[in-house]
């Protein structure tokens, strides 16, 4: 526990809300949860009077809209909740000195790399959903407290995710065709959630500079990959996942072919990245089995 300042959490009913206000629990800091229903960010209004009537130190902005394929035809309304929330959101932390650690993606990436992006790598994203996020980006980096946690492929017990997903249709297929030409780092919301408390700690420390960090696991796979591994865990045989082509599945937003991201910043910030992803993997699956076992009995 640091002291009596509060942690204020946004989109604190989703996934990985739910895994940061856990953290922070854990700790024994001071939180305010609020959810969609608590607050409208797209209010530039109601987002300044939530700051000036709770006073926090710290702003762990979770919300987002993450309906990419949707973005495609509703890139307007994309853009309210993950351009201009991020933007009321830094204005009023801006007014009242909070620190703004704020979620991202690595779709404001381009996606034809062939090593991991770097934190200060050229952004060119190729989806509406991608650049509704890198708008939010470049809010929160206008002032001086903003700091903007890129993540990706991320999986958790809170929410609907590919890794349930996978473990669902284990259950109804016989075999499966997933997509081996998109690389990326499968990242658990628990992991990340205890990242962006580390950041935070050091934010409010001085230890840690503003700015972009990459927030994803060690290591690399491709979906194919990580299906196959969840089958391991399930103790069925990975055999019966075939690779395939992203040609195979033609969404309407277009998906990095490369998603891999570089964890220097976290480093020099005197902070240590999160672990290799089947580490991670396999200490989440017991429980992320259960509640979706739970949820969707057979």
């Amino acid at each position: 526990m640091t002291d009596n300042r509060i942690w204020l959490v946004t989109g604190a009913g989703g996934m990985l809300g739910q895994d940061v206000l856990a953290r922070l629990a854990e700790a024994g800091e001071r939180t305010v949860a609020l959810d969609r229903a608590a607050l409208d960010l797209t209010d530039a209004d109601a987002v300044r009077g939530a700051l000036n009537t709770h006073l926090p130190a710290v702003v762990v902005n979770c919300a987002a809209w993450t309906a990419v394929d949707d973005a495609e035809s509703q890139e307007k309304d994309a853009l309210r909740i993950n351009g201009d929330g991020p933007a009321h959101l830094a204005a009023a932390c801006a007014a009242t000195g909070a620190v703004l650690l704020h979620v991202s993606t690595d779709y404001v990436f381009p996606g034809d790399a062939r090593t991991p992006y770097a934190e200060d790598a050229p952004t060119g994203p190729r989806s509406a959903y991608g650049r509704t996020k890198l708008a939010g980006e470049r809010a929160v980096l206008g002032i001086e407290r903003g700091y903007v946690v890129r993540t990706a492929w991320l999986y958790g017990t809170g929410g609907p995710n590919f890794v349930r997903t996978m473990i669902k249709l284990e259950g109804v297929k016989d075999t499966l065709d997933v997509v081996d030409d998109q690389r990326g780092q499968p990242t658990w919301s628990a992991d990340l959630a205890g990242l962006l408390y580390d950041l935070g700690r050091g934010a409010l420390a001085g230890t840690a500079p503003a700015g972009v960090y990459h927030g994803t696991s060690s290591g690399e796979t491709t979906w194919y990959g990580l299906t196959r591994e969840i089958f391991r865990l399930l103790g069925a045989d990975p055999d019966r996942v075939r690779p395939t082509t992203s040609e195979a599945f033609v969404r309407p937003a277009p998906r990095p072919a490369y998603s891999v991201l570089g964890h220097d910043r976290f480093a020099a910030a005197g902070l240590t990245p999160l672990r290799d992803w089947r580490t991670a993997l396999t200490e989440a699956f017991p429980e992320i089995h259960r509640v979706q076992t739970k949820e969707n009995p057979a």
